[in-house]
């Protein structure tokens, strides 16, 4: 699935920015992302990512995100770490394999958090750069976005960022931007599977 044409189609023929309330998982991969949707939204970003281990790590790439959103002239929302709350909702799942139902209570976890935001602070839509991972499943995303649109009544922007050459674009941007990658997603049940 790409990101919903008929959507973008509508959006271009406004004549103003909706605004969006973008999910990052990370700098790199919100690099092309960001690219590609800011001629279309006034995005705000939200780097709200719970799972990442150990804080030191977390720190790293909050530092990261904020580095690109200052070159970018991006905005950017602050939030509370809050590892606990992953570890909850992971709870009985460590074992389980990289995109598997700990991945998808992790993708809900941050997703739900995004959209309640987006709904509080009255963004138009929301979403967010974790389809751009070829380690990602875009299809359970979206589905989650989508369940999460009619929850919040704010519009979910169904996406697959991979696609288009979105995850090449981002190491391009990264090294353009000299920006930190990462060699796992973010908790310590995915860095033991590398």
């Amino acid at each position: 699935m790409n990101y919903d044409k008929e959507m973008m189609n509508i959006i271009k023929k406004l004549d103003y920015k909706p605004t969006l309330l973008l999910h990052s998982c990370c700098a790199p991969c919100s690099s092309s992302v960001i690219e590609r949707l800011k001629d279309y939204f006034d995005i705000t970003v939200l780097y709200y990512n719970p799972n990442i281990e150990p804080i030191s790590e977390y720190e790293k790439r909050k530092k990261e995100q904020i580095k690109l959103l200052d070159i970018l002239n991006i905005k950017y929302m602050e939030c509370d770490y809050n590892n606990d709350l992953f570890h909850k909702i992971s709870e009985g799942l460590e074992n389980c394999p990289e995109r598997g139902i700990r991945c998808h209570k992790c993708y809900r976890l941050r997703l739900d958090y995004t959209a309640n935001l987006a709904k509080k602070n009255n963004f138009e839509y929301f979403s967010t750069t974790l389809t751009v991972s070829p380690y990602k499943l875009s299809n359970v995303i979206n589905e989650i976005g989508i369940e999460l649109d009619s929850i919040y009544n704010v519009k979910y922007l169904v996406n697959d960022f991979k696609k288009q050459n979105g995850y090449k674009r981002s190491i391009e941007l990264s090294k353009k931007y000299n920006l930190y990658r990462q060699n796992y997603c973010g908790c310590i049940y995915s860095k033991g599977d590398l």
